[in-house]
């Protein structure tokens, strides 16, 4: 019964993973696509997506415990 549960809860944080990594792309590509609207914190909001990405590739790739 452990096994079904461990399969369910890392099928979640692998979907959850991806979303957080699409979303993250979303961000990241608006963030530099409107470099003029956004000013002097173009760099901001470009490592704050960055760090969306890294979030999603982590939960993507991480193992979960059994």
């Amino acid at each position: 019964m452990s096994e079904e549960g461990s399969f369910g809860l890392s099928f979640v944080e692998r979907v959850f993973g991806l979303v957080i990594l699409i979303t993250g792309a979303m961000i990241s590509y608006y963030t530099f696509t409107s470099t003029a609207a956004l000013g002097a914190y173009t760099g901001f909001f470009g490592f704050l997506s960055l760090a969306v990405l890294v979030l999603g590739l982590i939960l993507i790739t991480a193992k979960t415990e059994e």
